[in-house]
């Protein structure tokens, strides 16, 4: 049988920090199976030390081919990622950040499941979100495995953790690509491919392990995110995925978090936003 070949794509910017790009690209060389490729967008101009993690991968000896796609300006993570699946040369593109930590076989096990299920567009999984050390585990953000059950769920809340996801470039690009939403990229790609009757599904497992802390959940507070988040939801009622009924209680919710304080805030993350339980139902 012959190996699949899939691409990982990522996207790096300024402000990220060299030892957890290394980190994540050390998961990646590590899996049960390799990609044959690596697309990383460098987002504008990075730092010195960014350049210099990069090139230690761009001149690893390795079968995996390591692609470069330079913006000259800082875009944001929907344009970049817009571009860099432009250079994937393959069908199947794995998504990850450049902060996160793959589990050892997370390929291999969404390699399966495409194989399984050749009609399947999208496949992600569940993540378990640490601070400063990934044995220090502070909670299990799950999602819904069915697609009937994501497409539901969808509706009020994200159904994919965006860096666990794998799916086909065709299925991506038929539904308009990534676009220009910020914090929400994701969001309305995923309502797109909803719309477009994609067939979708997620793994029972942590597949990522994903960076988080005091610092994601100073970014998800205040007023600024808020209008941000108001105008991605705005977009997706747009789409015909959502009703306004959906729109003006996401809306609604979100506000009241947005003005917590931190600590409150970092309560309903953890105990109330993480570690559901989902059915299997399709």
């Amino acid at each position: 049988m012959n190996k699949v070949k899939f691409s990982v794509l990522l996207s790096i910017y300024y402000k990220e920090k060299p030892e957890y790009f290394r980190e994540c690209m050390e998961s990646i060389y590590s899996q049960t199976v390799l990609p044959d490729e690596i697309v990383l967008v460098e987002d504008g101009r990075l730092t010195d030390e960014l350049y210099e993690a990069i090139s230690e991968y761009e001149c690893r000896p390795s079968e995996i081919n390591f692609v470069t796609v330079k913006l000259e300006k800082n875009s944001g993570l929907g344009l970049a990622l817009a571009e860099g699946i432009k250079h994937c040369s393959n069908e199947l593109v794995a998504r990850m950040d450049t902060d996160d930590i793959c589990v050892p076989d997370r390929f291999e096990r969404q390699l399966n499941a495409f194989s399984e299920n050749p009609g399947l567009d999208i496949i992600g999984g569940y993540i378990s979100e640490f601070s400063d050390d990934m044995h220090n585990i502070i909670s299990e953000r799950t999602v819904p495995l069915g697609n009937y059950v994501i497409k539901q769920y969808q509706r009020k809340r994200d159904a994919f953790n965006h860096m666990t996801v794998m799916y086909k470039r065709s299925a991506v690009l038929a539904a308009g690509n990534y676009q220009d939403c910020l914090l929400m990229e994701d969001s309305l790609l995923w309502a797109n491919m909803i719309r477009n009757h994609c067939r979708m599904a997620n793994i029972g497992e942590t597949l990522v392990y994903a960076r988080t802390g005091d610092d994601m959940l100073k970014r998800r507070g205040g007023f600024d995110y808020f209008l941000k988040y108001k105008a991605g939801r705005k977009r997706i009622l747009k789409t015909g995925t959502i009703s306004e009924a959906d729109y003006f209680v996401t809306v609604a919710a979100q506000f009241v978090v947005c003005m917590m304080p931190l600590w409150m805030r970092s309560l309903v993350f953890k105990k109330i936003l993480r570690n559901k339980n989902f059915s299997n139902a399709r």
